[in-house]
């Protein structure tokens, strides 16, 4: 997507933190922006900064983890613009840290209902509306360092959210039209709300949203922020090859058993 310029961006979580930076930067390239979270005061204060800013912007009180809230929102967009070309599903909790062993369960589900299912909603009802439109648009998920290596200890919920965060966006690439640009960011630790307290250590939303729209623009995959990250997943990576190749290793004719090959030996035979 070479511009920006007129297209619709919509945000969950974009009033605060990364999805604020990121619907000024798109604004800021002319992008007509539309924001969604459960907070009015923050929506109403979101929406007074980027209009100062010169920025088109609508807002909506939404609810991520309620697909009628979703569709809602969906239909809100569609009808302020017209068209609906980029959705960032960015909403996201963290709650305290603690041995899985010790967790409640409700809290679980919580963190799970927005990290998780608040993307599928917004990826399914967004997508299926896009896929009608039938031009040319994006859907990007908000994954995590913590989607690739355990950043945090104690905090198994969180990172497991983000591995299924990873594993439906890679399972939507495979889906979707090719006019429908499938994406996930991988942010490492930015200021935000979620990072109160430390933001002197963090990486600046500002500076990160401008590397995320940048990749947006050049049509990436993976949306890369944290440069050191690559020496926590060279390891892993390492540790996964020496488990095939001392319990598992390669042979001729070992592709027998190779799931996509077989689907397609299945349905060669049945043509």
């Amino acid at each position: 997507m070479d511009s920006f310029k007129d297209k619709t961006v919509v945000i969950t979580g974009g009033a605060t933190g990364i999805g604020f930076a990121l619907a000024k930067r798109f604004g800021s390239e002319g992008a007509k922006i539309v924001i969604g979270e459960p907070r009015k005061n923050r929506l109403d204060k979101a929406i007074e900064t980027l209009k100062h800013l010169g920025i088109e912007t609508s807002a909506m009180v939404m609810d991520v983890t309620d697909p009628k809230s979703v569709e809602a929102f969906a239909e809100f967009a569609w009808n302020t613009y017209g068209a609906v070309h980029i959705l960032i599903n960015n909403a996201g909790i963290s709650i305290g840290r603690s041995k899985m062993t010790d967790l409640p369960l409700e809290d679980l589900h919580r963190l799970f209902d927005v990290n998780f299912f608040g993307v599928w909603h917004g990826s399914a009802i967004f997508g299926k509306r896009m896929i009608e439109q039938g031009e040319e648009a994006a859907i990007y998920n908000l994954a995590s360092e913590n989607a690739f290596f355990n950043a945090i200890t104690k905090s198994a919920p969180y990172i497991a959210s983000k591995h299924a965060v990873r594993g439906l966006t890679e399972a939507m690439r495979d889906e979707f039209p090719d006019f429908v640009q499938v994406g996930m960011i991988v942010p490492g630790f930015v200021a935000s709300e979620m990072t109160a307290g430390s933001e002197q250590f963090a990486m600046d939303a500002d500076s990160f949203a401008e590397k995320v729209v940048e990749q947006v623009r050049a049509g990436e995959f993976y949306i890369v922020t944290h440069a050191y990250n690559i020496e926590r997943i060279k390891p892993i990576h390492k540790a996964i090859e020496d488990a095939y190749a001392r319990n598992a290793p390669r042979y001729d004719g070992d592709d027998e058993y190779d799931v996509p090959l077989l689907i397609e030996r299945m349905r060669q035979k049945n043509l």
